[in-house]
C-alpha cells in the first residue's frame, strides 16, 4: 500500500526541471498534477517574530493575481507548503490553521466545521522541518492533501476549497507579504 502511495503522489507531483528557490527551498516552475501541468504563480515565507516557518507556494493553469478568483474559481490548482522551520509544531499548526479558517469565513466556521475537523487532523502526526503539505484542489472530486507526497486524505466540495484558500488569499490572511508573494508579486 505504500509503495502505491508513493507511486501515485510521484505521478501526481511529477517536476519539471527548471526551480526557483524561495526561503533556501527550490521550487519547481511547473508540476503535473492531474495530468495537467500547473505553473508556479508565486511564493513566500511566511514569517513570525522575524523567524521563517514555511515557503508558501500557489501552482495554478494560468498566472493570476486576483486573490478573489483564485478563492472561487472552481479549477485545479495546488497550494505547498514547505515546512523552513523546527518551530512549527503539530499544535501551533492547528491553532494557525483554525484561526485562519475563521478569518477567511468571517467567523462563520458552522456549516464547514466537519470538513476543517476532518482537514486539521493531517497535522496530528509530528510536524518538522523539511515536510512538505500540498492541498491540490480538483474540480468535482475536492481537496486531495499530501504529506510529504503522501496522500492524506481528500476533502470534498468547493465552499471547503474556498475557505481552505482563503487562509492565505482572503482579505484577512494568514501573512500579507506571503499572500503577495504567491500573487506573484
Amino acid at each position: 500500500m505504500r509503495k502505491l502511495s508513493l507511486f501515485i503522489a510521484t505521478l501526481v507531483f511529477s517536476v519539471a526541471a527548471s526551480a526557483t528557490e524561495v526561503g533556501g527551498v527550490e521550487l519547481p516552475e511547473k508540476i503535473s498534477v492531474e495530468n495537467n501541468e500547473l505553473a508556479l504563480n508565486g511564493a513566500g515565507i511566511r514569517e513570525k517574530f522575524f523567524f521563517d516557518l514555511y515557503v508558501g507556494s500557489l501552482y495554478l493553469k494560468e498566472k493570476q493575481k486576483d486573490a478573489s478568483a483564485i478563492i472561487s474559481d472552481d479549477e485545479l490548482m495546488a497550494l505547498r507548503l514547505n515546512i523552513i522551520s523546527d518551530m512549527i509544531t503539530s499544535e501551533k499548526m492547528t491553532n494557525a490553521t483554525l484561526e485562519g479558517f475563521e478569518n477567511a469565513t468571517g467567523g462563520d466556521m458552522a456549516p464547514l466545521q466537519d470538513q476543517i475537523n476532518e482537514f486539521l487532523a493531517t497535522f496530528k502526526e509530528e510536524i518538522k522541518k523539511g515536510d512538505t503539505f500540498e492541498m491540490v484542489y480538483v474540480p468535482e472530486e475536492g481537496v486531495k492533501i499530501f504529506k510529504n507526497n503522501k496522500h492524506a486524505k481528500t476533502i470534498s466540495g468547493l465552499e471547503f476549497k474556498k475557505a481552505l484558500f482563503g487562509i492565505w488569499f482572503s482579505d484577512k490572511p494568514a501573512q500579507k507579504s506571503l499572500k503577495e508573494g504567491m500573487l506573484g508579486g
